[in-house]
């Protein structure tokens, strides 16, 4: 297993009133994201824990674009990756974005 860890500042804080949410599924190809609502609003975190040795380059790209994107202030992302491509990490955490931003159920 692999752990990195990426510390970001952002433009703005996430939008929405929810304090977690999870999407995704840990499974070959995929993974699961818990992002909560824990840092201050210029701030983001992702942390990531992989099978996959040896693409820390990668992550940080595809990390650095989506925090770009999206600008997720005082969100920490905890993923658990089962191997997934790149598009599958972006589209995972734009759920997650959209998800936490919800309504609280």
């Amino acid at each position: 297993m692999e752990d990195l860890s990426f510390h970001h500042p952002v433009r703005e804080r996430a939008g929405g009133i929810r304090q977690s949410a999870i999407v995704g599924v840990v499974a070959s190809g995929n993974l699961e994201v818990l992002v909560e609502r824990v840092l201050p609003d210029a701030e983001c975190a992702v942390e990531i824990k992989t099978a996959a040795m040896g693409f820390g380059e990668v992550w940080s790209a595809v990390i650095g674009d989506f925090v770009e994107r999206y600008s997720p202030g005082g969100l920490k992302f905890s993923i658990n990756d089962g191997g997934a491509r790149p598009d599958t990490v972006s589209l995972r955490l734009a759920q997650a974005v959209r998800s936490i931003a919800g309504s609280e159920q």
